[in-house]
């Protein structure tokens, strides 16, 4: 066997995998690192009667980030630590560099599978469902997405974690009560159509590229949410956003938008023209959407994103 090939073919997967254990794609992409690296120096001991690899390949993962995990707070997104705020001048708002902020994670870097499990492995990557993960302990979470993300066997999750079935049933119960504790009620949302989906996204990055508040307002629901870590500020509802972007538009430059896609979901890259007339990499939005209108916007202030989401850093005139 071709020891490097076969592990390869799951970088992916353990990508996706990691990231749902520390919400963030920079400390999965180190993780899968440290995966592939103790794999390798373990390559001996690798007995493929006692585990698939891909099982094992696992086992190495998970307990890397259990360890990482040990000493790192959990990810949040603004809306889990505070009240919506009320004061809606972007020149006002703070940078909180100090949280540890969930980050998106982009569609190319899902494992290619069947349509089939491409919809499950989207679903269970969606960015309320990493944001409530963060919620569980470590453990936990590690028997939560083994069990009903990877759809591993009781008895194959408890040898993976070193502990006995009846702790994995037990972990598991109690793990999906909290994560349902924690997840937003779905409030009758309804995704819409693909068609329906393009023409409301084609609408909002028109209004962007306009500066045209009003057109913006059209697109979103009327209790839209809308956070932006660093800031620990966000806004709900269709008024206090717009009055939010009021105070952006008004600072001048124009914004022109890339699509992409995130966490299984619609997103962009946008950009904010500088004085030279070139437009530089601004944040990454990610939309949650209902029939209605844009039910959220999440946007990730980092500038690393561009190059796992292939955008380009900035975009001539």
């Amino acid at each position: 066997m071709d020891f490097i090939a076969a592990t390869e073919a799951y970088r992916a997967e353990l990508l996706a995998h990691c990231y749902r254990m520390t919400g963030s794609l920079h400390d999965a992409e180190d993780l899968v690192q440290e995966t592939m690296l103790r794999a390798w120096r373990s390559a001996d001991t690798y007995d493929p009667s006692r585990a698939s690899l891909r099982t094992w390949l696992h086992r190495i993962a998970t307990n890397a980030c259990l360890t990482a995990l040990a000493s790192r707070d959990r990810r949040s997104l603004p809306a889990g630590l505070s009240g919506a705020s009320t004061v809606t001048d972007v020149g006002k708002l703070e940078v909180r560099e100090d949280i540890l902020w969930l980050e998106p994670f982009p569609d190319a870097l899902l494992p290619a599978s069947d349509p089939a499990a491409i919809v499950e492995s989207r679903d269970s990557i969606r960015l309320a469902f990493i944001a409530a993960l963060q919620y569980l302990p470590p453990r936990q979470r590690a028997v939560l997405i083994l069990r009903d993300v990877l759809a591993m066997p009781a008895a194959e999750t408890a040898e993976l974690l070193e502990t006995t079935v009846a702790s994995v049933n037990s972990a598991l119960q109690r793990a999906r009560g909290q994560l349902a504790a924690a997840t937003p009620s779905p409030d009758g949302l309804t995704e819409p159509r693909d068609a329906e989906e393009r023409d409301l996204l084609g609408r909002y990055m028109a209004a962007m590229a306009a500066l045209d508040l009003e057109a913006l307002k059209r697109t979103l629901r009327e209790d839209a949410l809308l956070q932006m870590p660093p800031f620990p500020a966000w806004f709900s509802g269709r008024d206090a956003i717009t009055a939010f972007m009021a105070t952006v538009f008004a600072r001048g430059g124009a914004f022109r938008c890339v699509p992409t896609q995130a966490n299984g979901q619609p997103a962009i890259g946008l950009y904010r023209q500088r004085a030279d007339g070139a437009y530089r990499f601004l944040h990454v939005q990610v939309f949650t959407l209902d029939a209605h209108g844009i039910a959220r916007i999440d946007g990730f202030h980092d500038k690393r994103l561009p190059a796992p989401f292939g955008l380009p850093a900035e975009l001539l005139p």
